[in-house]
């Protein structure tokens, strides 16, 4: 079995990544869908956002707010209370459904994908001991993965690819472009940069030109880690 981390800034094309990876016999667990799923009603994250943040993040129909959610997190400066609650629970159904898988497969390769895989909150605990020096830090992700893929793209390419993702191919004025690049900006800046994740990574995709670049790395890639899971 092999426990793989593939993370990547905004728009650096990981989700790309984990769709190519999955093609080829990859079991991926993407982390914004499970974070998706337990914000739902009737889930105890849902009831822990609403009772931190109150009803202004919630609609009529008693789901979450979205964009009054992220515009509270990212615009008022808040994401670190939401990812503190979001986080710990996304990481613990990450390790039950990788358990599960591999009870089935022995020798499987299960990744998952998150864009945060080194800014994640990990509970009280965890951030005690994060609070100990570097080597904790890196404790705390060689406990969660055996490997660690890092999909990596030039800045201005990340925010043309967040600007044409938000816009969904509609024509943009300049200002509405203008604003979505700066929320691009936002986000990349609470990120870690790059040039420090890929110390820490085992293998590093560059993803700033045509996809059969990507392509070609991963199907290079992709034998190496079936050898380490078996």
């Amino acid at each position: 079995m092999l426990r793989v981390g593939l993370t990547g800034g905004l728009g650096s094309g990981k989700s790309t990544a984990a769709r190519l990876f999955a093609a080829l016999g990859a079991h991926v667990l993407q982390s914004d869908a499970i974070g998706r799923e337990l914000m739902e009603p009737g889930h105890a994250v849902y009831a822990d956002i609403v009772a931190h943040f109150g009803d202004d993040v919630v609609v009529p129909d008693r789901t979450l707010d979205r964009k009054a959610l992220a515009r509270i997190a990212f615009v008022d400066g808040r994401v670190e209370e939401l990812n503190a609650i979001v986080h710990p629970a996304v990481i613990a159904r990450q390790m039950k459904l990788s358990e599960e898988i591999f009870t089935r497969d022995a020798h499987a390769v299960v990744i998952v994908e998150s864009a945060l895989i080194f800014e994640a909150s990990y509970g009280e605990a965890n951030r005690a001991v994060a609070s100990s020096g570097e080597g904790a830090r890196a404790t705390r992700w060689s406990s969660r993965f055996d490997r660690i893929i890092l999909v990596t793209a030039p800045e201005a390419v990340k925010i043309a690819r967040f600007v044409a993702r938000s816009s969904a191919g509609g024509e943009l004025t300049p200002a509405h472009r203008a604003e979505l690049e700066a929320e691009a900006q936002r986000r990349l800046a609470r990120q870690t940069p790059d040039e420090q994740k890929s110390s820490l990574c085992d293998y590093v995709l560059t993803n700033g030109g045509a996809l059969s670049e990507l392509e070609w790395q991963v199907d290079q890639l992709w034998p190496i880690l079936q050898a380490a899971a078996g």
